[in-house]
């Protein structure tokens, strides 16, 4: 399969005809820089980009990241796209969108893999800062964030349909993942699709900002922690946990929840980039590292 198709096709010429009409102060030259399942985003002069959904799903998802990006920007150690101004459906394009910092750094998806331990430390710290409670007005999030039991379905076709090397040892680490015992905690703020697209990393190494927060929700810790396995290898897998331990505690069942959560994740993102090779190194990399011993 392949990345979803857009609804309406979001243009330079569209864009520029908003930001133009709406709020002419961020006026400036544009170019497409990202155009991802849910959101096109466009770098508009030198220090903004541009946030606009392709699909109608992405709208309300949008909206989220408008109402509550201000307040967990409070809560982290790194940059995040608080947006700067909100725009509004006119003439071709009918939903909300959003003019945004543009963040410096590059996705940690373009860092070799063995290089990542360098972030292993900011990225636990970030984590355990966003994970406290939420409040219950925070969005709800059917895929992410709930108990694993729901994906059980979802997650065993796609093993089914996948062309994995090992797709018993697969299904196995997935009955072990459901296996594991329950989150009991309060909800807690959560990302919610921490893997390395998501994450910038600037030329020191470090992380830079997160980025991407249209799954945000409040939930079970462990769908975070599932970037344990879609980011890193097994050195900066055990930097991470080894920083995160020294910040929360975090049990051996959610540990073996995050790795459900990983493949989860990590499955989605390999049946639906076909035509995306960035994402599809991310999936084919989580499906591989899941197989390693926890």
């Amino acid at each position: 399969m392949t990345t979803p198709p857009a609804e309406v096709a979001v243009t330079e010429s569209m864009v520029a005809s908003l930001v133009r009409a709406q709020h002419p102060t961020y006026a400036g030259p544009l170019r497409l820089a990202a155009s991802g399942w849910d959101n096109a985003v466009f770098r508009l002069g030198s220090s903004w980009s541009v946030r606009l959904p392709r699909r109608a799903v992405a709208v309300p998802l949008l909206v989220n990241e408008q109402c509550w990006l201000p307040h967990l920007a409070a809560l982290l150690p790194v940059p995040v796209p608080v947006p700067v101004a909100v725009g509004a459906p006119a003439g071709a394009y009918p939903w909300p969108w959003s003019i945004n910092p543009w963040l410096p750094g590059r996705p940690a998806g373009t860092v070799p893999v063995p290089r990542r331990a360098a972030f292993a430390a900011d990225l636990a710290c970030c984590l355990a800062a966003l994970h406290v409670p939420a409040p219950p007005s925070a969005p709800g999030n059917a895929f992410r964030g709930v108990p694993l039991a729901s994906r059980a379905a979802a997650v065993r076709q796609r093993l089914d349909t996948l062309a994995a090397a090992d797709r018993a040892g697969l299904h196995r680490v997935w009955s072990e993942a459901l296996a594991a015992p329950p989150w009991t905690g309060p909800p807690v703020w959560l990302h919610a699709d921490s893997h390395p697209a998501n994450l910038l990393v600037g030329d020191d190494g470090r992380l830079a900002a997160l980025i991407d927060f249209g799954d945000l929700t409040a939930g079970d810790p462990a769908t975070d922690l599932a970037a344990a396995w879609t980011v890193f290898d097994p050195p900066g897998r055990a930097a991470f946990r080894t920083a995160l331990s020294a910040l929360v505690p975090v049990d051996a069942a959610t540990w073996r929840r995050a790795r459900g959560w990983a493949l989860s994740i990590g499955s989605a993102i390999a049946a639906s980039s076909a035509d995306h090779p960035a994402m599809a190194a991310i999936g084919a990399h989580t499906l591989a590292q899941v197989l390693l011993p926890i």
